[in-house]
């Protein structure tokens, strides 16, 4: 495994890691060195075929202040094709995150501001303390959530967006759940419990069947109904069912007995 400075990649023996967001001094903001060891790591669990699933957190107080201000910075005094090929590396972690085949699971606590919003709505779901403080606040400092808005978009909709990137104003874990940014809300001395059940029901389920839904749920997304999607949809199906994880599966449920990926050795 990579040895990194800023993040951390941990991996559990049942079959999950964890990516910790790893500066707690400077609140977990980002700068080049991070976004660089975040993209590393990421492309380290995908070709990772033993892992189920990933989890993102924050190391300390919270998820994340976004931007370092010391490296925003330096980057004002660079050149406007620098800033482009920093802008393209921050692109490409938030690509690669939303892409990753395999399930993501954010977990939000204390502050997660400006591109920290985009890590959140990268990951398929997220769960988080209710007294969390979120903001799209580039605003604030003269900028734009723009690497990060097309993700946004798709995770609490066109309208919340132009509310929250417009305005730059905190809302609470609370507010982030009802906007569907948050599947779930826990007091904050609950949170890691919480988790661990999240955990738990993550582990029961077929890791391949979790791909290809992943893969399958991208696919449909458009909402758009044609041929060709219903042609994806039936051959999606129809190779799930006839390969092993997908046998094995079928046959623990008619013998009423627990299927192979849930004999995990205790993490």
């Amino acid at each position: 495994m990579t040895d990194f400075t800023t993040v951390q990649l941990e991996k559990d023996p049942r079959g999950f890691a964890t990516l910790w967001l790893g500066r707690p001094e400077k609140n977990n903001a980002f700068n080049a060195l991070m976004i660089r060891e975040l993209i590393a790591a990421i492309a380290e669990v995908q070709a990772d075929d033993a892992l189920r699933f990933l989890l993102l957190r924050g190391r300390g107080k919270h998820f994340s202040a976004g931007a370092d201000l010391a490296w925003m910075r330096e980057s004002a005094t660079l050149d406007f094709e620098t800033n482009l090929t920093e802008a393209h590396e921050l692109a490409e972690l938030m690509y690669r995150l939303y892409h990753l085949k395999l399930p993501t699971l954010a977990v939000v606590q204390g502050a997660a501001f400006g591109g920290a919003v985009g890590l959140i709505a990268c990951c398929d779901m997220a769960i988080g303390a209710v007294d969390a403080q979120l903001s799209l606040s580039e605003v604030r400092i003269g900028l734009a959530p723009a690497v990060i808005s097309p993700f946004v978009v798709k995770a609490i909709g066109e309208r919340a967006t132009r509310r929250y990137a417009l305005t730059g104003e905190r809302f609470s874990g609370e507010r982030a759940r009802e906007l569907g940014l948050l599947s779930e809300n826990y007091a904050a001395e609950t949170l890691d419990d919480s988790l661990c059940d999240w955990i738990d029901t993550l582990l029961l389920n077929s890791p391949q069947a979790m791909r290809v839904g992943k893969d399958l749920l991208r696919e449909v997304s458009s909402g758009t109904l044609s041929q060709a999607l219903r042609r994806y949809t039936e051959n999606s199906i129809a190779r799930i069912r006839v390969s092993p994880e997908g046998q094995e599966g079928l046959e623990a449920f008619l013998e009423k007995r627990k299927p192979g990926w849930q004999e995990m050795p205790d993490g």
